[in-house]
């Protein structure tokens, strides 16, 4: 078997994708009907990351070049081989991992929105909406789960027993 690829790897988080392929193979030097093949065995390579095996996102691969074998080249062999390639891409990248971020909704009486969102803010969360509902304030927030330990006490604490939450 005989397959070999030349690709590049960067960050993309454009448009809430977490993976986009481009081929910008010139000259036929991959023959297009492998193509398919090289993208399948990276996203499959994706699936199960170098950190933990967890999923990669947010990635841009070109495909730029490569060679094949009239003979020895096949579909699977481009399939490995992207995979082999994604492999050590990946270790020279120094991936991270990523924390779970919550989405919390805060429902809380008006007179205690300011000690609420300074307490979400402190968590480190990003406050989104908002809004009035029933006499009260809803609160929309992404937290990292794990600021959240210990937020059901804080915020009986924080609002004498009258605010609620769900994660």
């Amino acid at each position: 078997q005989f397959a070999e690829i030349v690709a590049s790897l960067e960050p993309y988080t454009e448009d809430g994708s977490t993976y986009l392929f481009e081929d910008n193979v010139r000259g036929g030097r991959i023959p297009k009907e492998y193509i398919p093949s090289v993208d399948a065995g990276i996203q499959l390579a994706t699936t199960n990351g170098p950190l933990a095996g967890f999923q990669v996102l947010g990635l841009k691969v070109s495909l730029n070049d490569g060679k094949s074998h009239d003979v020895d080249s096949s579909e699977m062999a481009f399939k490995i081989a992207a995979q082999a390639w994604f492999r050590e891409a990946m270790r020279m990248a120094k991936p991270v991992l990523l924390e779970p971020v919550m989405t919390v909704e805060v429902v809380t009486p008006e007179n205690y929105m300011g000690d609420v969102v300074g307490d979400l803010n402190s968590r480190r969360g990003r406050v989104g909406q908002m809004e009035a509902r029933g006499g009260n304030q809803v609160v929309s927030a992404q937290v990292p789960l794990s600021e959240m330990f210990g937020y059901a006490t804080d915020l009986r604490s924080r609002t004498q027993g009258r605010a609620t939450y769900t994660m």
